[in-house]
């Protein structure tokens, strides 16, 4: 049944990422209850995910179900299992974080995408580095960056940063909580060209303290990305995406030029968007115009063009 299932997808999908020449990309999304992996390809290494659930089988025979089923990935994606990344979704007290690696000589590697570089890691944290649901968005952000002043908020590891550089702005201002994804994104704009101090800045701070330091009127474009929930001991509040998207959005149209924009998303599945508490000229629902192929019947985002 899974193997079928992968057949089938794969074929379509990778079909797909041929003609558009797309390099990274997910395949499978718990299509199948009996099988809840998300599985995804960055060019010739494949990451497995593993969701948590209450699946009841002893722990070897989980082990072996879970061998079983690497298998029918390799078999079908034709890559080796030392390419093949697992990961747990959600960590078993008493286990080891994550299941062993399958291979830990590659931490790192760079993949391509759109024409840039970026550095992807596929066993070392839960998230690779690349979220692959947002490639449609970071192109659109790049067509208009051109002589643009750009602020990348929630960052991670600066994807929207590489592509706002490549599309020509003028200054790119890149903020996250974490030195780690920091540095990383700092390695990402290097890596493609960009380490001119001058323009391309990296502040490690709390976002929704950051905002209301920014300058009124300065910035031309905006990206924000945030988690559905943190309460991170280094933040001085929590963030509660639902609760605090309508302060975080206006303070975030306060900091853009007349006409300037902001892109906000979130994976919150039940988020609702308070329009009326906005302070904006235009506010324009993208989600479906930013889903790629890739994520069609599988994306749990939402996406907003909200203009000052």
């Amino acid at each position: 049944m899974f193997r079928n299932r992968l057949v089938k997808v794969f074929r379509h999908v990778g079909k797909q990422a041929k003609k558009t020449g797309v390099s990274c990309y997910r395949i499978y999304d718990h299509d199948l209850p009996e099988f809840p992996f998300c599985i995804e390809i960055y060019e010739s290494n494949v990451y497995v995910a593993e969701y948590s659930r209450r699946h009841g089988m002893p722990e070897t025979e989980h082990d072996e179900w879970v061998e079983a089923s690497l298998e029918v990935v390799s078999e079908v994606l034709q890559v080796s299992k030392t390419n093949i990344f697992l990961k747990l979704r959600q960590r078993k007290p008493g286990r080891l974080g994550q299941y062993q690696k399958f291979d830990e000589v590659q931490h790192e590697f760079i993949v391509r995408e759109n024409g840039l570089k970026f550095i992807v890691n596929l066993s070392d944290y839960l998230d690779t580095g690349l979220f692959l649901d947002h490639r449609i968005t970071r192109q659109m952000t790049r067509e208009q960056c051109s002589g643009k002043k750009m602020l990348n908020l929630f960052a991670y590891t600066g994807s929207f940063s590489v592509y706002a550089a490549a599309g020509g702005a003028i200054e790119v201002f890149t903020i996250d909580l974490s030195n780690t994804y920091l540095n990383w994104a700092e390695k990402n704009m290097k890596l493609n060209g960009f380490d001119d101090g001058s323009k391309y800045k990296f502040i490690r701070t709390d976002v929704k303290q950051y905002l209301k330091t920014v300058p009124a009127g300065y910035f031309d474009i905006i990206v924000m990305d945030p988690p559905t929930f943190s309460n991170s001991k280094r933040m001085e509040d929590f963030l509660d995406i639902q609760k605090d998207h309508v302060v975080l959005i206006n303070q975030c149209m306060m900091a853009l030029a007349p006409g300037g924009v902001l892109y906000f998303s979130t994976n919150l599945r039940k988020f609702i968007l308070d329009k009326d508490s906005i302070n904006a000229a235009e506010i324009k629902d993208i989600t479906r115009q930013t889903t790629a192929f890739d994520f069609e019947g599988k994306l749990f985002r939402w996406c907003y063009r909200i203009v000052k």
